[in-house]
């Protein structure tokens, strides 16, 4: 889908660490770092609260700088209005290009849409739940509750390497009973795919059909995903996917089909 200037963009990524969860943070820089370098990371909120005990010590082990925001008024964001001064200075500067804004505030809807105005892509993570007018005025916004899920590891643990006898082991020895067999460690949950919405597939075919066919009606999923990216901030991600091409293949409006180079171009069967 759309992306920044190559993989050597410099990266603002502006935290709500009231609205978002410390838990997410590895998710969201690995999907940042197919974009450019994650320079500038910045946590706002007010840290003398309980609440962001968890942001205050992973700001420590990943280089976050926390930005202290006091609640001078019962009822007003004032970081908000901090984080948000920040991105205007940010972008300003020059030296910014594209964000990322973990937050499932729509306060920001306004900062999203003025960025995007100077031709700064901004990347979204927060909740589906977040309202509509937040998530469509992003470049992407990736659901971070489906990004955690898509990429929970797979824990297996190797079994221990055999070790010779002593010698005076080998002598037969009485019999002991057997150990109870311990129980089997449950198998990781796998990554639920979620339906494929109708609106994102009438965005595809709308897309697929004004690209330029091939002689055989296939078209190039890259121009199709082009397409598809300038008119929506849907992401693969949010329905449990990393490639848009997974995504195309559960669909049984179109069928794919791979070439040299290891392009995918896909066609439309219905």
């Amino acid at each position: 889908m759309t992306s920044l200037d190559g993989p050597s963009g410099n990266i603002a990524l502006l935290i709500d660490a009231d609205n978002a969860s410390a838990a997410h943070f590895d998710p969201v820089m690995t999907v940042l770092a197919e974009l450019g370098t994650v320079n500038i990371r910045r946590a706002y909120g007010n840290w003398s609260k309980a609440t962001l005990k968890t942001w205050a010590a992973l700001s420590i082990a990943q280089a976050i700088e926390p930005q202290q925001q006091f609640d001078l008024t019962k009822g007003k964001n004032a970081t908000d209005m901090k984080m948000t001064i920040d991105a205007m200075d940010l972008m300003a500067s020059g030296r910014v290009s594209g964000f990322g804004l973990m937050s499932s505030d729509s306060d920001f809807t306004p900062l999203v849409t003025r960025i995007r105005q100077q031709g700064i892509p901004v990347y979204g993570f927060g909740r589906m739940n977040s309202p509509e007018g937040f998530r469509r005025a992003c470049t992407r916004f990736i659901d971070v509750v489906a990004l955690a899920a898509a990429e929970e590891p797979i824990v297996s643990k190797a079994p221990a390497p055999a070790r010779a006898p002593k010698a005076d082991e080998t002598k037969a020895a009485p019999a002991k009973a057997a150990p109870p067999a311990s129980a089997p460690a449950p198998a990781p949950a796998p990554v639920v795919k979620k339906a494929v919405d109708a609106e994102v597939i009438k965005l595809l075919i709308d897309a697929y059909d004004s690209v330029k066919r091939d002689e055989r009606g296939f078209v190039r999923l890259g121009s199709v995903g082009q397409l598809a990216g300038n008119r929506s901030s849907f992401d693969v991600r949010n329905y449990g996917y990393k490639r848009l091409s997974d995504l195309v293949q559960a669909i049984p409006n179109f069928i794919t089909e791979s070439r040299e180079g290891g392009q995918v171009w896909i066609k439309r069967v219905n």
